[in-house]
C-alpha cells in the first residue's frame, strides 16, 4: 500500500524479484533487493498476488494449472517464503495468467487466456488456496481473447483487465 516496494514475477527465471523504490509508485527509483525461485513448484510462473499484511503470497502458475500458497516469515519479503500448498483450476483456466484478491482475502479471482475470462472462488479461510471453491465465470473475451493481467478498485467496484491481443486495459464496473 506505500508503493515503496514492487514484486516482478519472471517466467524465464522461475522467480519473484523483489525491488525497493526510494520514491513511492515511481518504478524509475527501483532498486532490486531478492528474488525467491519456484522451480520446485512450477516454472512458468504468470502472476503473483499478496494478503493484505503481506505474510502470504500467492502465486499463479501456468504450467501447473494452479495456484501456489507461500508463507513469508517476514512480511513482504520474498527470501522469507516457504511453500504451504497448492489450489488447481485446470477445472476453469488451463493457462492462468494472474492471480487478484478481495480486501478480505475471502475471494480469489483468476484471470486466463484459455478461457479468456475471470474466475470467482470463494475461500472458506481467509487467505487459504485449500479452502477455496468455484463461483463463476465472466467472459471478456469481446474485449480481448488473450488476457494477461487483473486488478480491482480499492472499493472493489471496478475491475481493470490488462490485454496482450489489443494491448489496453479493459476497465468494468461492478454492481
Amino acid at each position: 500500500d506505500s508503493g515503496l516496494k514492487m514484486f516482478v514475477i519472471g517466467n524465464r527465471g522461475d522467480d519473484i524479484l523483489q525491488y525497493t523504490l526510494a520514491t513511492a509508485w515511481n518504478v524509475s527509483s527501483a532498486s532490486f533487493v531478492d528474488s525467491f525461485n519456484i522451480t520446485s513448484q512450477d516454472t512458468v510462473p504468470s502472476g503473483v498476488a499478496f494478503s493484505k499484511s503481506g505474510e502470504k503470497m500467492f502465486i499463479a502458475s501456468n504450467q501447473g494449472d494452479d495456484v501456489n500458497e507461500y508463507t513469508l516469515a517476514t512480511a513482504w519479503d520474498v527470501s522469507s517464503a516457504s511453500f504451504v500448498d497448492s489450489f488447481s483450476v485446470a477445472g476453469q483456466e488451463s493457462s492462468p495468467s494472474d492471480i487478484a484478491f478481495s480486501k478480505s482475502g475471502e475471494k480469489m479471482f483468476i484471470v486466463g487466456n484459455d478461457g479468456d475470462d475471470v474466475n470467482e472462488y470463494t475461500l472458506a479461510i481467509a487467505w487459504d488456496v485449500s479452502s477455496a471453491s468455484f463461483v463463476d465465470s465472466f467472459s471478456v473475451k469481446s474485449q480481448d481473447i488473450f488476457p494477461t493481467g487483473i486488478a480491482f478498485s480499492k472499493s472493489g467496484d471496478k475491475m481493470f483487465i490488462a490485454g496482450a491481443n489489443g494491448d489496453d486495459v479493459n476497465e468494468y464496473t461492478l454492481a
